[in-house]
């Protein structure tokens, strides 16, 4: 399996910074990552490169299975015990990369006044052989375009797609309600978070698109889908996905992540 990766975040029209964080494969390392940050006086761009920069870190080190010192050390205080490599699953590894994350930003928030308070959203994808794991915290999705066909494979944590869920809100009520933006888990906003993880089967051609909510409160599945069916170049169909955000208003930073997976 060959995997092509593009990515971009853009600060969009109505904000004046970026909250947002990610990272794409690089040097055989197949995974990827966007995260949304939350909170005041910019901690949320703390919060989302803390997530990022814990989760890159946590794989590095859990890859040399050779090393007998696994303790994870938080730049903000704080030690975490982890197995060897040998000794967890890809699954364990994107899971337990989340947990630290989660950690690593709970006990900055908790030990300064300056970042109390501050969380990110997550998703991440690592990819092997024969699939994707794809493991998230909050309302940054990931979809997978196949054939011509766009489809969400993550779950909202939010307000809103817990009222969906419940048959208060029908879907089509989601573009005029007011709380839509709020989420009910976050990395970084407690000691303990639950985090979802799925696996999928990859085909050839396969292009899995990790984003933040950015993107999607601006830009229709519809809008995206055909993007993506008409921009085969991963790099221009970033830029085009980001272009259709700020025009359908810009609301907040924009982040998009493009993964194509080959296997001739």
């Amino acid at each position: 399996m060959r995997l092509i990766c593009a990515g971009l975040s853009d600060v969009g029209v109505a904000r004046d910074h970026n909250e947002d964080n990610f990272w794409l494969s690089e040097d055989g390392e197949p995974l990827c990552i966007v995260a949304d940050g939350m909170g005041g006086h910019r901690s949320g761009e703390v919060a989302s490169q803390l997530a990022v920069e814990t989760i890159v870190q946590f794989y590095r080190d859990t890859m040399l299975g050779e090393s007998d010192d696994l303790d994870f050390k938080s730049p903000f205080g704080g030690l975490f015990r982890r197995k060897k490599k040998n000794e967890l699953s890809e699954e364990q590894r994107l899971v337990q990369g989340l947990l630290h994350a989660n950690r690593t930003i709970f006990d900055a928030s908790s030990s300064n006044e300056q970042f109390k308070g501050m969380g990110t959203t997550c998703v991440s994808a690592y990819f092997v052989e024969d699939g994707v794991y794809v493991a998230h915290i909050g309302d940054s999705r990931c979809y997978r375009y196949r054939r011509g066909k766009l489809e969400l494979i993550t779950e909202d944590h939010s307000l809103a797609n817990e009222y969906v869920r419940m048959g208060i809100l029908q879907p089509e009520d989601l573009e005029h309600f007011p709380y839509k933006n709020v989420v009910t888990r976050a990395c970084g906003l407690a000691p303990e978070v639950e985090v979802d993880i799925n696996f999928f089967e990859i085909e050839d051609g396969d292009i899995y698109l990790l984003c933040s909510d950015g993107l999607t409160d601006c830009a229709s599945n519809e809008k995206i889908r055909q993007i993506l069916a008409a921009t085969p170049d991963l790099d221009d169909a970033c830029e085009r996905l980001v272009e259709a955000a700020n025009n359908g208003g810009g609301t907040d930073n924009i982040t998009v992540i493009l993964a194509q997976t080959l296997l001739a």
